[in-house]
């Protein structure tokens, strides 16, 4: 296994993060309950950060982003992903987040690539627009009080249009406390291999503050290896956890020394999966509507076991929890951990067009257009 000279310390703002783990933010997925078993696999250990948050949504308190900002009580500290591209929105948001004790840390997005964000301009579109990248930037650090402010970001656009250092100095200038770097393109979506050596970049260009690395880290030793290629302060792991809450508990063990590496049976993530769409029901209050929205990870967590393609399908469509227990129970439970289960998992699509509003590249400083009608009134993704 890849080591470290020492036990990196990471800090955002008066928050410890030990090990220096972030779950990263996804869209549907890292709901309060997938927290939840993230976090029980580490012991508490790590930073885990909602789902993405609609500034508009989230000062109209839309009924669905109010649910999604919900913090289970041993959730500490509270950390909330926004997504904005209006500055004065943007205030208001985190204002309100500082005025109403909704979360102990603000995390801005700048890195997502879906079309329905690139192309109101924000997400991994935004940072070309140096001028608004700063303004909201300003924004959220001047209304924050005493909240950490942090930024998660890719490469750029495309392979024509790289943003991340120009974005990481302004990110410096406005107060921001860490940045966390995809180290792909927009246009590359989940495709092909995330570049590293841009993390290692981002790290000398702005070494006032911490750099987190993020892409392609599958395993513990993925993590270890990427800090001491990258000279990063932490990694936020995305795509790595599908499936697998327990690489959490994985990462605690590479980082303290133990090696402790989770292997679990058929059975125990048999036993795991029930737990994860039960926890969904109750976060819901409907325990239908829990199982169906579970239904999204069923693949994820049979990665690899021999379960067969009509079984796959039956537990793909159940919609209770006896149901779901009851297919399970028709598996061979015994399997052990199959090597197919490591690995890349989740989105694997890549060469895409960025969908970006009309003459945005024509100047990465004109921000002209870009107001509170290009806001998202949806929250998560």
């Amino acid at each position: 296994m890849t080591t470290l000279a020492q036990s990196p310390r990471l800090s955002i703002g008066p928050h410890a993060v030990q090990p220096p783990v972030v779950l990263a933010p996804m869209a549907g997925i890292t709901n309060a309950p997938f927290r939840t078993l993230c976090r029980e696999f580490s012991g508490g250990k790590g930073l885990f950060v909602s789902e993405m948050i609609t500034t508009r949504a989230l000062v109209e308190r839309n009924e669905k982003t109010m649910q999604l900002i919900h913090f289970d009580t041993s959730e500490r500290p509270r950390s909330i992903q926004l997504y904005g591209v209006d500055p004065v929105t943007v205030g208001k948001a985190v204002r309100m987040i500082v005025d109403e004790d909704l979360a102990d840390h603000i995390d801005l997005n700048f890195g997502c690539p879906v079309p329905k964000v690139t192309r109101k301009g924000g997400g991994s579109a935004l940072p070309y627009k140096r001028n608004l990248l700063r303004a909201i930037l300003g924004e959220a650090v001047g209304n924050a009080g005493g909240l950490p402010v942090t930024m998660k970001m890719r490469k750029g656009i495309d392979d024509g249009h790289i943003t991340y250092l120009d974005a990481g100095r302004i990110a410096v200038e406005e107060g921001v406390t860490a940045i966390a770097l995809h180290g792909r393109t927009a246009a590359q979506h989940y495709g092909g291999t995330a570049d590293w050596d841009a993390i290692a970049r981002l790290k000398e260009h702005v070494p006032e503050i911490p750099v987190l690395g993020n892409g392609d880290i599958w395993s513990a030793d993925d993590a270890l290896r990427m800090m001491r290629e990258t000279g990063c302060d932490g990694v936020v792991v995305g795509r790595g956890c599908l499936g697998r809450p327990w690489l959490f508990g994985d990462l605690v063990g590479a980082f303290d020394g133990s090696g402790a590496c989770a292997r679990p049976s058929l059975r125990e993530v048999a036993e795991v999966m029930v737990r994860h769409a039960r926890l969904l029901g109750e976060w819901i209050g409907d325990e239908s509507r829990g199982v169906i929205d579970f239904r999204k990870h069923v693949a994820w967590y049979l990665k690899g076991f021999a379960v067969g393609s009509e079984m796959r399908k039956r537990l793909a469509v159940t919609s209770s929890l006896e149901e779901l227990r009851a297919q399970l129970s028709m598996l061979d439970l015994e399997q052990p951990w199959p090597s197919g289960a490591d690995g890349p998992r989740g989105r694997t699509s890549g060469n895409n067009r960025v969908v970006l509003p009309d003459g945005w590249l024509r100047d990465p400083y004109d921000c002209a257009g870009v107001g509170e009608d290009a806001e998202l009134d949806t929250s998560g993704g």
